[in-house]
């Protein structure tokens, strides 16, 4: 199965920031794109292995 999730992102005073709106409080940052690109992957990883053991139970 496949599907898409869009990711906002901004650049602020700290680094960037990023959230995708399909996942309701799913946010991460970075100082650089390179980080905040990985850090919203990983969390976006979790999201999904934390939805498939909720469906496997």
């Amino acid at each position: 199965m496949s599907c898409e999730i869009s990711v906002e992102f901004e650049r602020d005073g700290y680094g960037y920031c990023a959230y995708c709106p399909e996942l309701d409080g799913y946010h991460s940052q970075g100082d650089s794109i390179q980080e905040m690109i990985e850090n919203i992957r990983e969390a976006i990883d979790l999201y999904i292995e934390t939805m498939s053991d909720t469906a496997m139970q």
